[in-house]
C-alpha cells in the first residue's frame, strides 16, 4: 500500500471533487479523498502505478500532477515565477473588474426607467454580452466539460442560468417587441406575469449574477491563499546558507547541500540552518517561530535544536543530525498539509449530498418552469422563477464548509506550535471529558535539576558545589549533568578532574585540586567508605528519595561536607495548564512508572487527585481501555516511546514535541513547545475549528433549504438571488477567516 498526493486542476466546486473522488475510488485496491479547497487529492493505492492514477482523472475532465517542490522565498531567484494561485487570483481579478465595469451600466439602465433613452436596450446587449459570453467562460467551459463526460455540477446550474437569461433577452430583442423603440423596463422583486414574454428581456440577470459569482470565486481564491498562508510561510522559514567546518576550513555553503554529521557554525542572529545537537558553545534559541513561545530557550552542549530557529546568544557548534524532508519544520509542514486534506464526517455527508444535488436542482427548475405554466400561462413568470431556482440553488457552501476552516484553523495552529493532524481529531475534541497525562516530560521536564543544596560542618555552599560540578564532569548521568550545570549557573568555571573513576549505580570519585572527592549515594559512601552522614542529613535523605529526588553526599579528606539534592521539576506552567484543562470540562488523571511518593508529590503540586503509580507501558494501555470501557472519553497527553501504545488507543492522542517519534507518530495533536499550557490552547482552537465548520455546513444547508422553495414560488428575482447565492459563499469563507484571530490565553 503506497501513499501518493496529487495536484488536481480544473476543479470549481465541491461536484468536481466528488466526481474525481469517486472515479479514483472505483479503481481497484484505491481508496481516495479530494479536497476541494486545497486542490489536492490523497490517494492510498495497492498494486496500481500513479499514471493509472492521473487517467483516471483526466478521464474525468480534470488535470493531476505530481506536487512540485516547495517554491523558492520570494527574493532568492530574480527570474523567479509567478506561484499558481497567485497567478489564479490575478485572472479572476482581471475577469471581474472587467465584467463588473460592463454590467454595471446594464443593471442601471433596466433598473432605473429615468435612464432608459430610446433604443437603450441595444447598447444594454452590447455591454452584457461580454459578460454573458467572456465573463461567463469558465462556468461555460467547465458546464460542457462535465457534460461531455456526462456529469453535472454548480457551474451546470450557472451557465445554464445564463445563457437562459441571455437566450431569452436575444431571442425578445430579435424575434419580440423587445427591440422596439421605446421600450421601457421597470426593477421587481417578482415577475411581472400576464404577457407572452416578448417585451421582457434578462440582460441584467445574465451580467450581474455573473459579476455576483466571479465576486465569490475570487473572494474564495484569495481566501485559500490567506488561508494556506501559514503552511507557505512555514515552508520559508529556513535558512538560504550555512558556515559550514570542513577539515578545520570554515565556509558558507547552500543549506541544501548539508549532510548529517556536518559541524555548522551559527554567530548570534543567525538562524539555525537544519536539525542537529550542540558540540561547542551556549546560547539562547528563538523557537517561536515553531513554538509560538516568545521566550527564547537556554540551551547548550548536547541539547538538541531546530533547523529555522534563530541564535539570540552566543556562538554554537552545532552537529547536523536532519536535513530536507527528514527536518522538524518539513515534518510540522506534511502534518499540517495533511490534516488539510481531510474531510469531517460531516463534510462527508455534504459531498455525498452534493453529489446528487445538481441534478435533482436541474429537475427542480424544469418542474417549477411547467408548474408555473400550467398554473399562469406566463411563460416569463415561469422562465422567471426557474432561472431564479437554478441560480439560488447551487451549493458552493457547501464545498467550503469545512475546507476553508480547516485551512485557516491549521494554519493558525501551526504558528502557535500546534499540530492538528485532521477533522477527525476536531470531531474527538468535542466529546472528550477525560484527559491522562503522562508525568515526565509532560507534567515535569524530564530534565534534572538541583533543588537543594545543604553543608555539613566549615564546608561552604560554594567550595562544595564547585567540587561536586568537577568531579561529575566526566559523567554523562542526568544527575551528573544537572549538578554541572548547575554549577555554571552559579558562575563556576567547572574543569575536568585530574583523575576520574565511575561506579555505576552508585557514584562517582575524582582527585580534584589533589584531594579525592567522593560524590554518590550516602549509603555507598558509608558501606564502601567508611563516610557516615549525619542523622540530620540521613533524615532528611529518606524524606526527600520518598519523593522522588536524588540525594547525592560529597565528601573529600575522608568526610562528608554536604547534600545535593536532585530532583526532576514540574513545568513552571503545568499547574496553571490543570486549572486551564478543568475549565475546558476535562478531568485531569496522571500516570507515571514511579512510584506512589514520587506521583503523589508531582500531582499535589499541580493540583491533580486521580493518580495511577508505578505503571508500566502496557499498564497505561490498560488505563486507558479501562477509563473507556467505565464509559469515558480520553484523550492523552505523553511524550515517550512507553507512551505511544496508550496514545494510540486514546480516542484523542496530544503528543509533546519534545518528545520521540513514535509518540508523536501515534498522536493526533502535536503541541511543538512542550508545554503543557498549550494542550489547553490546543483542545480550544480545535473546538473552535469544529464548531465553525458546524457553523459553515449550517448555514449552507439551511440556506438552500429554504430558497429554492422561495424561488420555485416566483418570490423571488434571478437577479438576487445570484447575489444571495454568491454571499452564502462569501459568508462561509469570511466566518472561517475568523479564526485566524484565534489568540492563546494569556500566560500568568
Amino acid at each position: 500500500m503506497t501513499t501518493v498526493s496529487l495536484d488536481i486542476g480544473g476543479m470549481t466546486c465541491a461536484s468536481c471533487a466528488t466526481r474525481v473522488e469517486r472515479k479514483l475510488n472505483r479503481l481497484e485496491g484505491v481508496t481516495a479523498s479530494v479536497n476541494y479547497a486545497t486542490e489536492k487529492a490523497q490517494v492510498e493505492a495497492e498494486g496500481v502505478d500513479t499514471a493509472a492514477l492521473i487517467a483516471a482523472v483526466e478521464a474525468a475532465g480534470y488535470t493531476a500532477t505530481l506536487p512540485a517542490p516547495p517554491a523558492p522565498a520570494p527574493g532568492e531567484d530574480a527570474a523567479e515565477e509567478q506561484l499558481p494561485v497567485d497567478r489564479e487570483v490575478a485572472a479572476l481579478r482581471q475577469r471581474l473588474l472587467i465584467s463588473a465595469a460592463l454590467a454595471l451600466p446594464v443593471a442601471l439602465l433596466s433598473m432605473i426607467p429615468a435612464l432608459q433613452f430610446p433604443n437603450w436596450q441595444w447598447l444594454a446587449l452590447a455591454l452584457a454580452a461580454p459578460v454573458a459570453v467572456w465573463g461567463a467562460w469558465p462556468f461555460h467551459r467547465a458546464a460542457a466539460i462535465n457534460a461531455r463526460h456526462g456529469g453535472a455540477t454548480m457551474d451546470t446550474l450557472i451557465s445554464v442560468g445564463v445563457i437562459a437569461a441571455f437566450g431569452w433577452s436575444l431571442y425578445a430583442l430579435f424575434f419580440g417587441m423587445a427591440g422596439e423603440p421605446g421600450m421601457h423596463m421597470t426593477f421587481s422583486l417578482f415577475s411581472s406575469g400576464g404577457g407572452s414574454g416578448a417585451r421582457e428581456i434578462y440582460l441584467e440577470v445574465a451580467s450581474a449574477v455573473t459579476v455576483f459569482i466571479l465576486a465569490g470565486r475570487y473572494l474564495e481564491a484569495r481566501a485559500k491563499k490567506q488561508s494556506g498562508a501559514a503552511l507557505r510561510a512555514l515552508l520559508q522559514l529556513g535558512a538560504k546558507d550555512a558556515a559550514v567546518l570542513r577539515a578545520g576550513v570554515e565556509s558558507r555553503v547552500p543549506v541544501a547541500s548539508l549532510v548529517p554529521g556536518d559541524l555548522v557554525v551559527v554567530r548570534p542572529g543567525e538562524k539555525i540552518p537544519a536539525d542537529g545537537l550542540i558540540r561547542e558553545g551556549a546560547s539562547a534559541v528563538d523557537q517561536s517561530m515553531l513554538s509560538g513561545e516568545s521566550v527564547p530557550v537556554e540551551v547548550g552542549p548536547d541539547d538538541r535544536v531546530v533547523g529555522a530557529t534563530i541564535n539570540v546568544g552566543g556562538r554554537l557548534l552545532v552537529e547536523v543530525t536532519r536535513v530536507g524532508a527528514d527536518s522538524e519544520v518539513a515534518r510540522i509542514a506534511r502534518m499540517v498539509e495533511d490534516a488539510q486534506t481531510g474531510k469531517a464526517e460531516a463534510q462527508r455527508l455534504a459531498d455525498r449530498v452534493s453529489a446528487v444535488f445538481v441534478p435533482v436542482v436541474i429537475g427542480l427548475a424544469v418542474a417549477t418552469f411547467l408548474g408555473w405554466m400550467l398554473a399562469s400561462g406566463s411563460l416569463v413568470q415561469a422562465f422567471t422563477a426557474a432561472v431564479a431556482t437554478l441560480i439560488i440553488a447551487c451549493p458552493c457552501a457547501l464545498g467550503l464548509a469545512t475546507p476553508t476552516a480547516l485551512l485557516v484553523g491549521t494554519g493558525r495552529g501551526s504558528q502557535l506550535g500546534i499540530i492538528i493532524r485532521g477533522p477527525q481529531a476536531l470531531e474527538q475534541t468535542r466529546t472528550v471529558d477525560t484527559i491522562v497525562l503522562d508525568k515526565t516530560g509532560t507534567v515535569t521536564s524530564g530534565v534534572m535539576t538541583v533543588a537543594s543544596v545543604s553543608t555539613v560542618g566549615a564546608a561552604t555552599e560554594r567550595e562544595l558545589v564547585g567540587l561536586a560540578a568537577a568531579a561529575e564532569l566526566g559523567s554523562e548521568h542526568p544527575v551528573a549533568r544537572a549538578v554541572v550545570r548547575f554549577a555554571r549557573e552559579q558562575g563556576h568555571a567547572v574543569d575536568p578532574a585530574e583523575q576520574f573513576l565511575a561506579h555505576a549505580g552508585h557514584g562517582v570519585q575524582a582527585v580534584v585540586d589533589g584531594r579525592l572527592v567522593l560524590v554518590g549515594r550516602l549509603g555507598w559512601l558509608d558501606s564502601d567508605w567508611s563516610i557516615t552522614a549525619p542523622d540530620d542529613a540521613l533524615a532528611r535523605s529518606v524524606g526527600a528519595e520518598a519523593t522522588g529526588s536524588t540525594v547525592l553526599g560529597v565528601a573529600w579528606d575522608g568526610e562528608l561536607r554536604g547534600v545535593i539534592t536532585v530532583r526532576d521539576t514540574v513545568k513552571p506552567r503545568s499547574a496553571a495548564a490543570i486549572r486551564r484543562l478543568r475549565e475546558l470540562g476535562l478531568r485531569p488523571v496522571l500516570l507515571t512508572g514511579d512510584n506512589a511518593g514520587v506521583a503523589a508529590a508531582v500531582a499535589a503540586e499541580v493540583g491533580i487527585e486521580d493518580i495511577h503509580s508505578a505503571v508500566t507501558p502496557q499498564g497505561k494501555l490498560d488505563v486507558i481501555r479501562a477509563l473507556q470501557a467505565s464509559g469515558r472519553v480520553v484523550a492523552m497527553v505523553g511524550d515517550g516511546i512507553n507512551d505511544s501504545a496508550a496514545l494510540a488507543a486514546a480516542d484523542l492522542g496530544i503528543a509533546m514535541g519534545t518528545g520521540t517519534d513514535a509518540a508523536i507518530a501515534a498522536s493526533d495533536i502535536t503541541v511543538v513547545s512542550g508545554d503543557l499550557l498549550v494542550v489547553a490552547d490546543a483542545v480550544r482552537l480545535s473546538r473552535r475549528t469544529l464548531a465553525t465548520i458546524k457553523g459553515n455546513l449550517f448555514w449552507a444547508f439551511a440556506y438552500n433549504l429554504a430558497a429554492i422553495p422561495v424561488a420555485m414560488l416566483g418570490l423571488l428575482n434571478p437577479l438576487l438571488a445570484g447575489a444571495a447565492m454568491a454571499f452564502s459563499s462569501v459568508f462561509v469563507v469570511t466566518n472561517s477567516l475568523r479564526l485566524r484571530r484565534f489568540r492563546a490565553a494569556p500566560r500568568a
